[in-house]
């Protein structure tokens, strides 16, 4: 893909959008709306994902660590 047709690219993916969605029948006004509400449970998804996904990991590591007979207990003790 060339660098010089990506945002035309993007553009083409934005007005994709549009058409899927139908903002394009929208006022600007609503369509301000529409995007912020969008984005911000977006944002908050991606969040919220990102901290959980974190306690999961943490936690799925511990018990592999507990099946494999080093638990993470132990290994903490080791580091102070």
């Amino acid at each position: 893909m060339d660098v010089r047709s990506t945002p035309r690219y993007l553009y083409w993916l934005f007005c994709q959008f549009e058409l899927i969605t139908c903002c394009y029948l929208m006022e600007p006004w609503e369509k301000v709306i529409f995007y912020s509400f969008n984005l911000a449970t977006l944002g908050l998804l991606l969040y919220i994902s990102y901290a959980c996904l974190a306690f999961q990991a943490s936690s799925a590591f511990q018990l592999l660590c507990s099946f494999l007979g080093n638990p993470w207990e132990n290994a903490l003790s080791v580091v102070k």
